[in-house]
């Protein structure tokens, strides 16, 4: 007799798992076992449940707030369980109704039709690193809003600043404000001291994340992405961190996608409409290449800052970026001439991450 397999669905919760099973082949019904605690030990007494009479328990739940525990729990067990896309889940345009319940029993349903779309799962040293890049980013985003905040201030009072934001001088002219009222100065200090602080924030974040990279596994290929231009330490850091293992991608196109920087489409017939990118997947792995493809606007050339980070890359990845650079300093000055600067822009942030992948199979993750 054949192993017969059980496919089941979690709605995974800070307290509790809510839990259905899938069995009897396509056109078999779904069990809804109830609600577990959301403990080790109740993941494993529900293992070793659905394991009984040679059954094998396939899992899966939607990636969300409570991370990947459940995952390496049972993967450690020798369970297999994926972790889903929540964005690519199908579901019904008529139903209304949601509930922990339903969740768990569509999740079973679908997992046993073969149509859930796996997330790949970090391992820890990938997450610390992730984390770490991703506090720098609130960070900044904090900064960003602080500054705001002070600027907002100062223009309800009138006070403005007719040079370049944030330099020097304009730090000087920050700290000269007086105001007459008391309670208006403590707002003034108190919102300079905010930036302040959100700025020392970034700096050392950055500086614990330069120390980190060198141990991590692909530190290889965050040095080899700087020999592109426009990607220094930081952008370098947030491609390997958010797009994790790309050896998983068969192709540029479908990193591209997965990075949400192909046109939408909505075509039927003999009707072709296309609109701007999905913006699907990952937000910070499309800022960081935005940001960078700007840096294409100049005409082709290595900079001497940037010559140490290219001569310290192999051979093949320095091919590799400066072909990506004559190409696309052409394809940006091509462009322009003809569409608005974000659609170039946009345009070129997707070519970049065709070279990205180029470059990542060049280079080999160091030892765990």
């Amino acid at each position: 007799m054949g192993e017969i397999t059980s496919f089941v669905g979690l709605d995974v919760h800070k307290e509790t798992i809510s839990v259905a099973v899938a069995e009897g082949g396509r056109n078999g019904g779904v069990r809804f076992l109830g609600e577990i605690p959301n403990t080790p030990a109740a993941l494993d007494r529900l293992a070793a449940k659905l394991a009984k009479d040679g059954r094998s328990p396939q899992f899966c739940y939607e990636a969300g707030p409570c991370g990947y525990g459940v995952h390496r729990h049972l993967a450690e067990r020798g369970h297999d369980c994926i972790v889903v896309a929540p964005s690519q889940i199908p579901r019904k345009p008529g139903d209304r109704v949601k509930t922990d319940r339903r969740d768990a029993v569509m999740l079973a349903g679908l997992h046993r039709a073969g149509q859930l779309t796996p997330v790949w799962v970090p391992d820890a040293g990938h997450e610390a690193m992730r984390d770490l890049v991703r506090a720098r980013a609130a960070a900044v985003a904090s900064g960003r809003a602080a500054r705001q905040q002070l600027l907002g201030f100062l223009l309800r009072h009138g006070r403005r600043f007719e040079g370049r934001p944030w330099s020097r001088t304009h730090r000087a002219w920050l700290s000269g404000q007086r105001f007459d009222r008391a309670a208006q100065q403590i707002v003034l200090q108190d919102l300079i001291d905010t930036v302040d602080a959100a700025a020392e924030r970034v700096a050392r974040l950055t500086r614990q994340i330069e120390v980190q990279v060198a141990e991590w596994s692909l530190a290889p290929l965050v040095a080899a992405l700087q020999a592109m231009r426009g990607v220094a330490l930081i952008v370098a850091v947030t491609l390997a961190a958010e797009l994790g293992d790309l050896g998983r991608f068969a192709s540029p196109a479908q990193l591209m996608a997965y990075a949400g920087l192909v046109p939408s489409e909505r075509s039927s017939g003999a009707k072709t409409r296309r609109g701007g990118i999905t913006k699907a997947g990952n937000g910070q792995v499309r800022k960081a290449l935005i940001e960078a493809a700007w840096t294409y606007r100049r005409p082709a050339r290595i900079s001497e800052p940037k010559q140490r980070k290219v001569g310290a890359a192999p051979r093949p990845v320095r091919e590799i970026a400066w072909k990506a650079q004559v190409r696309l300093c052409a394809r940006y000055r091509r462009l322009a001439a003809a569409k608005p600067l974000q659609v170039v822009v946009a345009a070129i942030a997707r070519e970049m991450l065709g070279f990205v992948w180029a470059i990542a199979r060049e280079v080999r993750p160091a030892p765990a």
